[in-house]
């Protein structure tokens, strides 16, 4: 029997409890979710990078809020494990966005502070958060500063504001505390040791491996876009090669097959 929403959600926050890290290859799209519960993963994580980009949309909330919970909802769907939902900073009404993605059948939301090139003011934020928990809707929260990312304000004082957003967040009620933008091993240690929650760290270049990672306490691996364009480069590459070699081996070496993708999106019930 499927587990219920209210499961999901609960099994999805004490995927964040350890020991093991959880590592999420973020979904674009329905077959690119299947794909990665298939190969075993528990939990489907989007990107809203990603998933504007199918649409012809820039990242940064360009995308009609409506199109992106549609998005979502077909990846929710399509997959049985739990899936939480890169939303971005809520599209203007965090609560009703937490409350139309339960619906969809999903159960986890990042949610970031940043609005264009503005952070929310920290107590407004905090704010949020208990509004969306406050809600009633079983949804484990990623609540998500981008101060390092952005590299927003003084470097000198960075660290210490990001912790003290996270830890205001945690004490709103967020589940899970997301700093993208920081790799280096020893920043990452100092985070894990003043945060006062399960650390969720973005992949990026110099960042240390999986087993490094969790060996420092992280809890939780996002690779955000990471994975769409991963696919993309895999596709520049092959019409590149078709354009200028006329090649077309990797049809044949590298292509998933046909009857795969139809097995991934035949209805399992």
């Amino acid at each position: 029997m499927p587990l219920t929403t209210s499961a999901k959600a609960e099994q999805l926050r004490q995927l964040h409890a350890g020991p093991k890290l959880l590592v999420l290859p973020n979904a674009w799209d329905a077959i690119s979710a299947r794909i990665i519960e298939a190969e075993g993963f528990p939990v489907v994580a989007t990107t809203s990078a990603g998933l504007a980009a199918v649409l012809g949309y820039p990242d940064g909330q360009a995308i009609p809020p409506g199109d992106m919970l549609f998005l979502i909802s077909r990846i929710a769907a399509s997959v049985e494990v739990p899936v939480t939902a890169d939303v971005e900073a809520g599209y203007g009404d965090p609560v009703q966005t937490a409350l139309d993605l339960a619906a969809a059948g999903v159960v986890g939301m990042n949610l970031e502070d940043l609005t264009g090139s503005q952070l929310v003011p920290l107590n407004e934020q905090a704010t949020i958060i208990r509004a969306v928990k406050a809600s009633g809707a079983p949804i484990v929260i990623n609540a998500r500063t981008d101060i390092f990312l952005s590299s927003l304000g003084d470097p000198a004082t960075r660290f210490d504001r990001v912790v003290e957003r996270l830890n205001a967040y945690r004490e709103a009620g967020a589940d899970c505390l997301f700093a993208p933008g920081v790799t280096d091993a020893a920043t990452i240690a100092r985070l894990v040791a003043a945060v006062n929650g399960p650390l969720n760290i973005l992949a990026g270049p110099g960042l240390p491996p999986l087993a490094e990672l969790q060996a420092l306490g992280v809890r939780r691996l996002s690779l955000g876009s990471g994975t769409s364009r991963v696919a993309l480069g895999s596709l520049r590459r092959f019409v590149r090669g078709l354009r200028d070699e006329g090649s077309l081996a990797p049809l044949w070496s590298e292509a998933i097959t046909y009857p795969e993708v139809q097995a991934l999106l035949t209805p399992r019930r």
